[in-house]
């Protein structure tokens, strides 16, 4: 495993659309341990790898519980409403108030490409959103309320 290189907003990279995965090769596996550590490393509850360069469709997310690894999810199911501050690994140091849905049903694919779907409420729900809006090209600032405020070793970046 290794730490990459954490793309900063401002990056070309961060507004492409990434491709969906077909098998998981030893390069997708590297990449998805890699992700985890560099995730880790950032103190980060998410990272996508257009977020380390790799325009794949893969996220990793950690909100506590371990990590968990989602090739090609795709948002099923979101209800209910929750604002909050949100803050990312690719824009260090700023947050903003974000409203996201309380409740979020994803498909995805796990690193055996065995299907799975996985729900989450509040910061897990933000977290999917968050996560799979970057691989689509976005990025949580189109969606703040508000402005941006600066933060210190913000522990809820996602």
């Amino acid at each position: 495993m290794a730490l990459r290189t954490i793309r900063q907003m401002g990056d070309a990279v961060l507004t492409k659309k990434c491709r969906e995965i077909k098998e998981v090769t030893p390069r997708i596996e590297e990449l998805i341990d890699d992700m985890i550590e560099t995730m880790y490393e950032g103190n980060g509850v998410g990272l996508a790898a257009p977020q380390v360069g790799v325009l794949k469709r893969v996220v990793t997310i950690d909100v506590g519980d371990g990590p968990l690894v989602l090739i090609n999810p795709e948002i099923i199911e979101s209800s209910g409403e929750q604002t909050g501050s949100e803050g990312c690994l690719s824009l260090p140091g700023k947050a903003g108030e974000v409203t996201r849905p309380n409740y979020v049903k994803v498909r995805a694919y796990d690193r055996r490409m065995q299907q799975i779907e996985l729900e989450g409420t509040e910061l897990l729900a933000r977290a999917f959103c968050h996560e799979v809006e970057h691989l689509d090209g976005h990025m949580y600032v189109e969606k703040v309320n508000g402005e941006l405020y600066d933060v210190e070793n913000e522990e809820e970046e996602a």
